[in-house]
């Protein structure tokens, strides 16, 4: 069957038409908001005019930012193997396989099949059955008028990059969490070492008190006393080693692996310290903080969502075209041009009442733009606020060690001091013990506070967005 050439030039500027429309678009473009930031963090430094964002620690790599090989071995191996990573990058996967079929959304259908139709008449109509065959190709292109569809591509795209930023945020909590745990690991060394130390001092003073005793200097009260101490500094040994193998096991699973022991080349204490970490300002959260940046995917996905719920409202044109063959016998399918047949249509389809769920679906979506946009800003509050935090944090937890240390060396002081006028008969067996007491616990408070210090440290990295690159 020829198709005649007037009705072929008009399909194609119908055609031309459509595409020409296609430009139009009932959706405005996104707009980033407007967020007012301060020109530094609240317990930092006020940065000088002109700073730029790489000018954060949050723009170093891990490697950089952590002095310890083996700290920065743990983040590798935690890196590659961690499970709830591993789930981050999979969702990456999934969304992508999302934003390539949306990309196909403006190319047209096509489908082929192969019928046959078969009429039984009744008694009282036509005496004769009748076969119809046919083969045929079917195509369907629906013209992007009101962007609907382009809106639909551009949430599929700020999913996929919001699952990118995801797994990057999965990534810098993990190597915070690695740090954290790598320094409280280090910790319980400490405190297994001080309570170690302590029960060889406790040890030294039982003996002396026993051997006063049997002088006759002292009652039995005092060794009862002394041996209560040493007893009491023994059994802390069972509490921390249960609490090392605990956290080793915690580091390990974070690393992907079965709990296991950990190993470690350095003490806490000779760990840098860094006192000065550029913080930068509070805008450069926008690019470096992967969760920040994840929300306001999220926006670009609600604004899109809404564009597409709007653009539902408009009329739809579709153009179908279809062709084949067809026969009352299959055999003369190929007897041309009596077998073919062709058929163009256009289609414009003005949605007029469907019980309020178009005007409602687009009024949620609205709702949901305004909810995504209200959420970016919490979460610029919140990382602004964590960074601040840590800044104060770090800050506060400096002075504290500084105190920490002089009261360490002055219990130890007194500790000797205390075994001197023991010895000489001018101190009793009470303050030997509590000169040791608060020796210990002043020990295991440094330790602890190193170990803040350390955590802060990292925690300043991660709330900046460090850790990811």
């Amino acid at each position: 069957m020829r198709i005649p050439a007037k009705e072929l030039l008009t399909v194609a500027m119908q055609f031309l038409l459509l595409i020409s429309l296609s430009a139009c678009s009932v959706t405005h473009e996104y707009r980033k908001p407007d967020v007012a930031f301060p020109e530094s963090y609240r317990g930092g430094l006020p940065s000088p005019k002109g700073t730029q964002a790489e000018s954060s620690v949050a723009m170093l790599p891990y490697s950089s930012f952590f002095a310890d090989k083996t700290l920065c071995t743990l983040i590798d191996s935690a890196v590659s193997n961690n499970i709830d990573l591993q789930v981050a990058l999979k969702n990456i996967d999934y969304a992508g396989q999302t934003v390539h079929s949306s990309r196909l959304g403006l190319l047209p259908t096509l489908n082929v099949g192969v019928q046959n139709t078969r009429t039984n008449p009744s008694d009282n109509g036509a005496k004769t059955n009748v076969d119809d065959y046919s083969a045929s190709a079917t195509s369907s292109w629906e013209a992007d008028i009101w962007g609907k569809i382009r809106s639909r591509n551009h949430s599929a795209l700020a999913a996929y990059l919001k699952t990118q930023e995801a797994a990057k945020a999965v990534r810098t909590r993990l190597v915070a969490d690695i740090a954290s745990g790598y320094y409280t690991l280090l910790m319980l060394d400490v405190q297994l070492e001080s309570s170690k130390k302590n029960l060889a001092i406790a040890d030294t003073t039982v003996k002396m008190i026993r051997l006063q005793y049997d002088a006759g200097q002292v009652t039995s009260l005092a060794v009862q006393q002394q041996e209560g101490l040493r007893q009491l500094i023994a059994g802390s040994f069972p509490a921390i080693e249960q609490k090392i193998a605990a956290q080793e096991n915690a580091l390990s699973i974070l690393c992907g692996r079965m709990p296991g022991a950990i190993g470690r080349d350095r003490a806490l204490f000779s760990i840098k310290v860094a006192d000065e970490l550029p913080a930068g300002i509070p805008a450069a959260l926008l690019q470096n903080r992967p969760d920040v940046r994840a929300a306001e995917l999220a926006l670009r996905g609600a604004h899109a969502d809404m564009g597409e719920a709007r653009a539902a409202l408009y009329p739809s044109l579709t153009v179908t075209a279809a062709g084949g063959v067809e026969a009352f016998k299959t055999s003369q399918w190929f007897t041309f041009p009596g077998s073919i047949f062709g058929m163009v249509q256009g289609a414009v389809v003005q949605p007029i009442f469907q019980r309020g769920q178009l005007k409602a679906k687009y009024e949620q979506s609205k709702i949901k733009r305004e909810q995504a946009e209200l959420e970016f800003k919490q979460s610029l509050l919140k990382a602004v606020g964590e960074v601040s935090d840590a800044l104060v944090q770090l800050e506060k937890v400096k002075l504290q060690e500084t105190i920490a240390e002089q009261r360490v060396a002055t219990l130890h002081q007194a500790v000797s001091d205390a075994g001197m006028l023991f010895r000489s008969g001018m101190a009793t067996y009470l303050e030997i013990m509590i000169a040791q007491t608060n020796a210990l616990q002043a020990e295991l408070d440094l330790a602890t506070i190193r170990r803040q210090h350390l955590a802060t440290m990292a925690e300043l990295y991660r709330s900046l967005g460090g850790g990811w690159r």
